[in-house]
């Protein structure tokens, strides 16, 4: 695996993460980036001596960032044999977890364009300019961050949608960190960028069916870029 070094201010980055208040949070940050653009690859083996000599920290906070993203699924940790990246989805999963979001999903579009309200559309938009801009990351950072922010700008959708069984089942299959993990590319970035820019529009709009459409649009064309994977 290659070191991971996340520049903060007031920090240094001499040999490894930086120390600042958050180190664990930055630990946690490192990992998942590995992990998102597959320098771990799926089923790896994760060996928490090599991240505390790779990252130049202390046990505590390895441990402290596998068990929190063990609980977004993308780690898996076994009794007396450690812990694994999470292995790729496999084509049936992949089918099972987009029709899952094609039932779910767009309903829960139209009920937020119902229901929301300023706060939350506040909340959408800078959720959706985070992820449009680019504060001179290399390219795995940025993915990696745009994969987490789109979890939340979705688990957002669901919240404002009031339904909180349709939410909880979403998040426990983890489908957006696993479905980014399919593709490190930027296409899947960019061109999503616009589909958020239509869901928007639609709560802006306070407009149902154009947010059942846009949902629609967005989980369609997202299966069709990560097809390839599969190929």
């Amino acid at each position: 695996m290659k070191s991971t070094v996340i520049n903060r201010p007031g920090g240094d980055t001499a040999g490894g993460i930086a120390r600042p208040n958050s180190l664990a949070g930055d630990v946690y940050d490192a990992i998942f980036a590995q992990l998102m653009s597959l320098q771990i690859p799926p089923g790896a083996r994760i060996t928490v001596d090599n991240l505390v000599r790779e990252l130049n920290v202390s046990h505590t906070p390895i441990r402290e960032a596998l068990g929190r993203l063990e609980g977004e699924g993308l780690v898996l940790r076994a009794h007396l044999v450690g812990y694994r990246a999470a292995p790729q989805v496999s084509r049936d999963r992949f089918d099972e977890l987009y029709e899952l979001r094609m039932l779910l999903e767009p309903e829960a579009a139209a009920k937020a364009a119902a229901r929301i309200d300023e706060a939350g559309l506040a909340t959408l938009q800078q959720l959706a300019g985070v992820m449009a801009a680019d504060h001179g990351q290399d390219e795995q950072l940025r993915y990696s961050d745009f994969a987490r922010q789109d979890a939340e700008f979705h688990d957002k959708i669901l919240e404002i949608a009031g339904n909180g069984l349709i939410r909880d089942v979403l998040r426990m299959q983890h489908t957006h960190f696993h479905i980014f993990r399919l593709m490190f590319h930027r296409r899947v970035t960019v061109e999503a960028l616009d589909e958020h820019e239509a869901l928007l529009e639609a709560f802006r709009r306070r407009n149902p069916q154009m947010a059942r459409e846009a949902m629609v649009v967005h989980i369609q064309n997202s299966r069709t870029r990560l097809l390839p994977a599969f190929v």
